[in-house]
């Protein structure tokens, strides 16, 4: 099995060394690059063509959200895997537009960043339950209100499902992995993958982290 090519972006020199060096000691990772601002992180993984790229968001010169629009447009089979932290998250979540496969957390757990990156890599996406807290929290105002209107609307909007494929899709907006759906659910997790699966399929969305928009959008979480 090759190796996942990961391009580090990062204008902070210690942080890409220390992801460095975590990555580099994971098996299956292959450190292919770095960068250091958004236009660079953009001419790098035209030039490298990285399977995953970890993008900083707040960078001199160009930003990791445009960034990540311009990788991703250039590159559709890149995966885009945004760092964030509290303070940056209404900006971050200009990302998800933007064609990022999901979010994580600075401060996550070595073995959560390398579990993340396999995942994208896989096709998946990663929204971390306490980035998923901070964007209800983000969005609280926008949301529908749970009126009858807005429950007509959610109604409509989800008609296409199944009560099971609903059921996920709430699961999904909640920050759930398969695993902990699967376990809430009772159900194994190859048939949790094949309901969301047809949750984005049935719903026209992209990937799992356009499903827990899609479900703060009409109210579901």
């Amino acid at each position: 099995m090759t190796d996942i090519g990961v391009l580090l972006v990062d204008d902070q020199d210690l942080i890409r060394a220390g992801m460095a060096m975590v990555l580099g000691a994971s098996s299956g990772l292959r450190i292919i690059g770095e960068a250091s601002n958004g236009l660079d992180a953009v001419a790098r993984a035209a030039e490298l063509k990285p399977d995953v790229v970890l993008m900083d968001v707040r960078m001199p010169g160009l930003d990791g959200i445009e960034a990540t629009r311009q990788i991703v447009a250039a590159q559709p089979e890149a995966r885009v895997l945004i760092l964030t932290t509290f303070d940056l998250d209404e900006y971050a979540f200009g990302g998800l537009n933007a064609g990022a496969s999901g979010f994580l957390l600075k401060d996550a757990p070595a073995a959560e960043l390398v579990a993340a990156i396999h995942a994208v890599a896989a096709g998946d996406a990663i929204v971390s339950p306490r980035v998923t807290r901070a964007m209800i929290d983000l969005y609280r105002g926008e949301l529908p209100t749970g009126g009858s209107s807005s429950q007509s609307a959610s109604a409509a909007a989800t008609a296409v499902l199944s009560e099971r494929e609903k059921e996920v899709l709430v699961a999904i907006g909640h920050g759930l992995s398969n695993t902990e759906i699967a376990g809430s659910l009772f159900l194994s997790e190859s048939t949790v993958k094949t309901h969301v699966g047809r949750v984005l399929a049935k719903l026209g969305l992209r990937d799992r982290v356009h499903a827990v928009i899609f479900a703060y959008e009409h109210g579901l979480v």
